[in-house]
């Protein structure tokens, strides 16, 4: 007989056999069921986006938007910003968006080195310090920010999330305490080169903070700023899903738009196009997909296409700059010379007045064959200074300014009839084409960079203040009328005849007036005050007499109608930002509570008439109580229109008017001398003899 001994063994490897079994099937169901979760998890994220997008979509963003409002009484005795609840960790977020409570923004050049505490704040306080004392322990104990004393930064998380989860009502900040700034660390410029610490001098590094920041919550109109976001984030997050790579997006068809002016080519002109202003509304995680995509496949190198070198410059080259600038990130300044690079055989002409197209990969170069036998437009080849400008300063290359400075040169010497500019130059010959002047298409942002490039240049080109003056004059007397029932608008002129129409695109032209005189007190500051505000007026007028309450492509003024379409061709609205650039400059520098309103109601017009559940589109016929929709979300759409509206709801401290020039994408540019992000090239200094 066997003994127990014997039976040990098999027992246990039996055992163990069956225990091996019942473990690979737990881990097996739990797997499962955790792919099950996610999956259902993704479903339900994704019906309630569609559902969300079907009804408005905007139940979050008014969630996010009372939660801030219900701790505003708590912050403001304290004198922090509600905005500052809006952005997240400094840990990740893009630099520049980083809020500086209780502290002044950063002053230029010298005192860039001297970096004040430092906070973001989300949603909740969910915060995350950044200090400029050396000693790490305090800034992971405590957090004291403008006279503020906050819990430790632990406490601080836990609390964010207890708040956010619904477990807590408030937050309630301790009192205030006196607090000391710490004395600022070494900086790199300490030990640099001669060279290197020239630069940091004179620009700020990728690593400093820049200080666009809501510091007034008086300012801030919250709930609306948070409709705008949500609105860019359903329009990205739509072209992403639909059209990402490619230029436009079509949400109807809920695929690429392969019709718009840059072709099926993979250029993402929605991507570069909207990412300053990803970057501006703190959308991180979007902003990050975008850049990474710039950085892998952005490229002109293997496109063989005919390029509008005016919307490649407005567009590519612009919104790269602004990204550097915001950034410091070279990967932008790069891409940017790198387009530049690729307009350049256009400038090839006996005038130097560039063509309007050029084939990216042979250089070759033409102007459209219906511009008036074969003329340049005044529009396009006069709406490359800031970006050329600014390019030439941070990259040290004198080569793109002198390019757009010899087009200066031109338009200065040459005879203007009546002291206005045609609309068409022929390049080779330097002869205007036909006499049709215009401050809507074809003629439009040329004015606006004269201004901007002296606004641009610290002040300094008067020769672009002063064309900009005999301009605007010469436009005043001769294409600015008023209607019989009082409404200022700015007409077409042809043949030395007024048609008496304006296109929307003219609408800019009302914060383009305005601007011109808040910069400059002279003898014509309040004539042109009174005819920016006239104008934008005028355009708010476009809009209310449309059943849509959106603007149309042109509107007319005769003894039958005033500020309305008459034409079929006319009758379009296709997501343009004009009218709403005029509020956001024209609150800015009157505060008129009038301008945010008119805004607002242009938001809801959008929601209702624009918005699908795929995105954003045009409208065929403004005039129809349903119109039908042109299946488009232009490029400048995420780039203009939302941008604008975004900071007409915001306080003047983002983007101060006296720090940043906007170009005519709405890309903002540094202003020299008064921005620590203009990042000019350093210049090299001789070695020194001394041994």
């Amino acid at each position: 007989m066997c003994s127990r001994k014997c039976f040990r063994m098999p027992t246990l490897v039996i055992c163990g056999v069956l225990l091996t079994i019942v473990l690979v099937c737990i881990t097996g169901i739990t797997l499962t069921n955790s792919i099950n979760i996610s999956n259902i998890v993704k479903l339900r994220e994704k019906v309630a986006s569609d559902s969300a997008a079907a009804n408005g979509g905007h139940q979050a963003a008014q969630t996010r938007a009372a939660l801030v409002e219900q701790q505003y009484s708590t912050l403001q005795q304290h004198h922090l910003s509600k905005s500052d609840l809006n952005y997240i960790s400094a840990a990740t977020h893009p630099r520049n968006l980083q809020r500086m409570l209780g502290t002044a923004q950063p002053q230029p050049q010298q005192q860039q080195a001297q970096q004040p505490n430092k906070i973001v704040i989300e949603i909740g306080l969910r915060s995350s310090s950044s200090s400029s004392s050396s000693s790490s322990n305090d800034s992971s104990s405590s957090n004291s920010i403008g006279g503020v004393n906050l819990m430790p930064m632990p406490h601080m998380l836990q609390a964010a999330d207890a708040l956010l989860e619904g477990n807590v009502d408030s937050i309630s900040l301790p009192a205030a305490a006196p607090v000391t700034t710490p004395t600022p660390p070494t900086t790199a410029a300490a030990t640099a080169t001669t060279t290197a610490a020239a630069e940091t001098t004179t620009t700020a590094t990728a690593e400093q903070v820049l200080g666009i920041a809501d510091h007034n919550p008086a300012g801030i109109q919250f709930e609306r700023r948070a409709h705008v976001k949500q609105m860019m984030e359903h329009a990205w997050h739509n072209y992403k899903l639909y059209a990402w790579g490619k230029n436009e997006l079509r949400p109807l068809s809920q695929r690429p738009h392969s019709g718009s002016i840059f072709g099926s080519y993979d250029l993402g002109a929605t991507i570069v196009d909207g990412l300053d202003t990803l970057y501006i509304m703190g959308l991180e995680k979007e902003y990050k997909e975008g850049r990474d995509w710039i950085e892998r496949r952005f490229s002109l190198d293997n496109i063989s296409a005919e390029l509008s070198v005016f919307e490649t410059n407005i567009r590519f080259v612009g919104g790269m700059l602004t990204l550097y600038a915001f950034t410091g990130d070279p990967m932008y300044k790069e891409k940017a010379q790198h387009v530049a690079d690729k307009l350049l055989p256009a400038f090839q002409t006996p005038t130097g007045i560039p063509y309007a197209l050029v084939n990216t990969k042979t250089g070759m170069a033409k102007n459209y064959g219906w511009a008036s036998g074969g003329s340049s437009i005044l529009s396009e080849f006069g709406t490359l200074h800031l970006e050329f400008a600014y390019l030439s300063d941070i990259t040290g290359n004198p080569l793109y300014r002198e390019r757009v400075q010899t087009i200066r040169q031109v338009l200065k010497e040459i005879e203007k009839p009546k002291g206005l500019y045609p609309n068409f130059l022929n390049p080779k010959t330097g002869k205007w084409g036909q006499q049709h002047m215009s401050l809507g298409a074809l003629g439009d942002s040329y004015y606006e960079y004269l201004l901007k490039a002296w606004l641009q240049s610290g002040q300094t080109d008067e020769e672009a203040r002063e064309m900009y003056d005999d301009a605007m004059l010469a436009i005043m007397d001769k294409m600015v009328r008023i209607s019989p029932n009082g409404l200022t608008y700015v007409s077409d002129l042809k043949f030395d005849r007024l048609e008496h129409k304006m296109d929307h695109l003219a609408c800019f032209s009302g914060g383009l007036f305005a601007l011109g005189a808040a910069t400059r007190q002279n003898q014509h500051s309040d004539k042109y005050m009174e005819v920016g505000k006239g104008i934008t007026n005028t355009c708010h007028e476009s809009y209310i007499r449309a059943p849509t309450q959106l603007g149309p492509e042109a509107f007319r003024f005769s003894d039958a109608a005033e500020a309305r379409a008459l034409r079929s061709q006319e009758k379009y609205y296709i997501l343009r930002p004009e009218t709403f650039e005029s509020y956001f400059v024209l609150w800015r520098l009157t505060h008129d509570q009038k301008y945010r309103d008119w805004g607002w109601q242009a938001v809801l017009a959008l929601e209702k008439h624009c918005r699908t559940p795929h995105g954003y589109c045009g409208l065929r016929n403004v005039y129809q109580q349903e119109p039908q929709k042109d299946d488009v979300q232009q490029s400048f759409f995420l780039a203009e229109t939302l941008k604008y509206l975004y900071l007409l709801f915001s306080d003047d401290s983002v983007l101060p008017l006296d720090e940043w020039v906007f170009n005519t994408e709405a890309h903002p540019l540094p202003i020299k001398g008064a921005n620590i992000y203009y990042r000019k090239a350093p210049v090299a200094l001789p070695a020194s003899n001394a041994s």
